[in-house]
């Protein structure tokens, strides 16, 4: 039974990574996977999927306004697909979280989407904040903060090295621009640290 997945983490968890080996497991058992993408982050090139590790893949990509289900049925039409993964899946519009969730129930495929969770801000992405009320399962890829516990927040880090609390919620960037922290050193940073805390 096809389901709808939502992978989440905070940056440098390794999200691409996972994604990038589920395919390969995929294709290693004779199964085809159909590899989508925002078309916004072309940090790695344009219509690539790309780990820190040093590992990528050529993607298909996903822009704002487009019609997800509609382009995942094309695809269908042309071949056999057994599994449809996304990358930064935190650029998906609410809309286009629903079009991928009936073509989980519709088309019979599996989706197995990975984003962010929160922004700089700790603030839910539109496309998150979807992914986690529709998502048939949900899965945290982990990774750590310097305190060694597990983080679940990032910073952005400005130019200068210094935090950054206010900005646009989208600004491409990667290890030079976004720091995980655990939440308690999250607030330390932006200043948000109570008494006692």
């Amino acid at each position: 039974m096809a389901k709808l997945y939502f992978n989440y983490s905070t940056m440098n968890a390794g999200k691409s990574t996972v994604l990038l080996q589920a395919s390969y497991n995929y294709r290693e058992n004779g199964m085809t996977t159909y590899l989508l993408t925002a078309q916004i982050d072309g940090r790695a090139g344009p219509g690539q999927i790309a780990s820190r590790i040093g590992i990528s893949e050529a993607a298909d990509t996903f822009r704002p306004g487009e019609d997800l289900f509609a382009k995942i049925a094309h695809r269908l039409q042309q071949g056999q697909v057994d599994c449809i993964l996304v990358d930064e899946a935190q650029f998906l519009e609410p809309g286009q979280v629903w079009q991928l969730a009936r073509a989980v129930d519709d088309l019979h495929v599996p989706i197995m989407c990975y984003g962010l969770r929160v922004d700089f801000r700790g603030q839910l992405f539109p496309g998150s904040a979807t992914l986690l009320a529709l998502a048939d399962e949900m899965r945290e890829v982990r990774t750590i903060c310097h305190c060694g516990k597990k983080a679940t927040m990032v910073v952005r880090m400005g130019d200068d090295g210094t935090v950054l609390t206010d900005g646009d919620q989208v600004q491409i960037g990667g290890n030079e621009t976004y720091v995980p922290l655990c939440r308690r050193h999250w607030r330390e940073a932006v200043g948000d640290l109570t008494a006692g805390g």
